[in-house]
């Protein structure tokens, strides 16, 4: 050792413990507050400026874990040390929502279980009013990641001590001081109550244990598929009125940000026993977290950017950024979903909903573009009004009565500021788009389809009016769009369209109905793989598993809006691709229709749909509607 670094450790010895661990956590907030407000979807530029942060807050817990006692004697409050577990579980969801890496997320769920099981803000909340605050905030926290981990028996104890404690900060402090925390409240209990144990039977991830290995989908012949293409990034955004949302994470984008990751193998069907030590040290647990992700031989989850009423500038932003970041063979899905809207029209607006705009200035520095502290929110965002707009008074089942250019992602009457048109789509098309569009003009994006610029794009095109499904005035505000459902859970889908609910079935029938449709399902597969008249654009995505179930879930959707009685024949009910796909899997065809009367006899709903031949049934399908 030099004479130097002899006499460097010699002077830090010589300092204070506390002053040291001071000038950490001063460091550690300056390196916070530099990457706090930097989006999510640039990922590669900032990968520095996230190992930096990490390193010293390493170094902080490291610190004063050796230096505890010392520092509790020179007055570090439990709150204190709290606060820097949140922070680092702040990070990793920060590196979860840029990278889709879910051991970030798993090890976001271990620093804030601890942070919950050692009750680290507890201690005075109730004379405190920041303190009360800070509790509350990592509730939220800690709640987003469960529901993006699907930890929902956590999630559960969660919204009740949430609950209870907003309740007691209520009557401990002023009554208006915690308003907007009882709206967040009502926001996660209205999630939860549209995002149903009915809809979650089955994982909305890619499991391994249903759904097919991606070493063994059918091979497409090479002169068909001309590249291999993978999934590799997502830009998933919604905005209705008064859609159902926890946060910036709306249920359409939840079910659809679900649908694009790995299962971890097997864990869904575990009985909840995820319960880490709270006695061991912050980051440990008897169950390893890290280790129930997902298989290491899979590839890893395509990455997700989730925009949350993006500005038209922010969404093409997000695009560009993200196109620019695209590998070779890589494709790029955006999911829009909104309604429909005219430039030309300028409507009288009266202004609703502040009361949930602050509740979303209370929880955007967990859930954002951007990270924040536990101070006021710096995020240059500002969301739109929740203003009405005509499609949301309609009555379920309406179509709009004019024709429409764009999908709306703001007020009405503001020109094309918040106007996302199909010319919008069309310079990104230099790469592979895989596009899915949830509206009631859904139409209008036919325009993408041969206006390319290079790589021909792959449409999903929702109907452009939406059956109604559910007992509320508006089925979108209670379950979400069928549509997105019968991409992310098709089974529910079907079982929604015909009016039943869990409590109806038997889960003896719905895995018999699983099986059947998985079925089904890996035959259109077949069907498309071995085609010789299979479009390219289809052709070389069927490699990937996450878009080749996006469009056999597709394929079935159309079959049974097609065929169901009430839209039958009424082509604004039936869902569009662009390309065409090959008769082979059309609705009308023997082996489509099969498909759906094998799941309408085993919920006893055959004359709710058209058949255009006798479709004979296979015997156990006869012998499985007697259960």
């Amino acid at each position: 050792m030099s004479q130097q670094q002899m006499n460097n450790n010699t002077s830090s010895s010589n300092i204070p413990v506390s002053e040291r661990y001071w000038t950490l956590v001063d460091k550690a907030d300056k390196k916070f507050s530099k990457i706090r407000d930097l989006p999510y979807y640039e990922r590669n530029r900032y990968d520095t400026y996230f190992y930096k942060v990490f390193k010293v807050y390493t170094q902080l817990w490291k610190f004063q874990q050796e230096n505890r006692q010392k520092l509790v004697e020179a007055g570090l409050k439990r709150w204190e040390i709290g606060e820097i577990a949140s922070r680092i579980g702040q990070l990793y969801y920060g590196q979860y929502m840029r990278t889709s890496e879910a051991s970030y997320l798993s090890e976001a769920y271990i620093f804030y279980e601890a942070i919950l099981t050692r009750e680290y803000f507890r201690e005075g909340s109730f004379q405190d009013f920041n303190l009360a605050n800070k509790q509350l905030r990592f509730l939220a926290r800690f709640l987003m990641v469960c529901l993006v981990l699907n930890r929902r028996e956590m999630v559960h104890q969660l919204v009740n001590q949430l609950k209870m404690l907003v309740d007691e900060c209520k009557r401990t402090f002023q009554d208006t001081d915690f308003k907007e925390w009882k709206l967040v409240v009502q926001e996660i209990v209205r999630f939860l109550k549209a995002d149903t144990t009915f809809m979650n039977i089955r994982p909305l991830r890619y499991s391994l244990v249903l759904d097919l290995h991606p070493d063994v989908l059918p091979h497409v012949a090479a002169p068909v598929a001309r590249k291999n293409l993978r999934l590799r990034d997502a830009v998933l955004s919604s905005y209705h009125h008064n859609e159902v949302k926890f946060s910036e994470l709306t249920l359409d984008t939840f079910r659809m940000l679900q649908c694009l990751e790995w299962e971890p193998s097997g864990s869904f069907y575990l009985s909840a026993g995820g319960k880490s030590g709270q006695n061991g040290a912050l980051g440990s647990s008897p169950i390893n977290h890290s280790q129930d992700i997902a298989d290491p031989t899979l590839p890893p989850n395509p990455r997700k950017a989730v925009l949350y009423r993006p500005s038209l500038t922010h969404f093409i932003a997000v695009l560009a950024t993200i196109c620019e970041e695209l590998p070779p063979d890589g494709v790029l899905l955006v999911y829009l979903s909104a309604s429909g809207g005219t430039t030309g029209h300028t409507l009288s607006l009266s202004g609703s909903g502040t009361g949930i705009n602050t509740a979303e200035n209370i929880t955007r520095d967990f859930q954002s573009h951007t990270i924040h502290s536990d101070g006021t929110s710096t995020s240059s965002m500002s969301s739109p009004s929740n203003s009405p707009n005509p499609s949301a008074s309609q009555k379920k089942g309406d179509c709009i009565s004019y024709h429409t250019g764009c999908l709306q992602f703001g007020n009405r009457g503001s020109g094309g500021l918040n106007c996302i048109y199909p010319s919008d789509l069309i310079p990104f098309t230099r790469r592979p788009l895989f596009v899915i569009i949830e509206s009631d003009a859904s139409e209008v994006f036919k325009a993408i389809s041969g206006a390319e610029k290079g790589e021909r794009a792959a449409l999903l095109l929702s109907p452009n009016c939406s059956f109604p499904i559910g007992s509320s005035d508006a089925s979108r505000h209670s379950v979400g769009s069928l549509f997105t459902i019968f991409l992310t859970a098709p089974l529910q889908a079907f079982c929604l369209l015909l009016g039943i609910s869990g409590s109806d079935i038997e889960m003896d029938t719905y895995k018999h109905a699983e099986s059947l449709l998985s079925s089904s399902l890996n035959d259109w597969g077949l069907k498309l793989a071995t085609s010789d008249n299979v479009d390219p654009v289809w052709a070389q995505i069927l490699g990937d598993p996450f878009l080749r179930r996006f469009l056999l879930r597709f394929i079935f959707c159309r079959a049974v809006l097609t065929l169901f009685v009430q839209t039958y024949n009424k082509e604004e009910f039936h869902p569009e691709c662009m390309p065409a796909l090959p008769d082979a899997v059309s609705p009308r065809t023997s082996a489509s229709q099969t498909a759906v009367v094998q799941l309408a006899k085993l919920f006893h709903a055959t004359k709710r749909f058209v058949f255009t031949e006798a479709i004979p049934l296979p015997d156990h399908i006869n012998s499985g509607t007697r259960s």
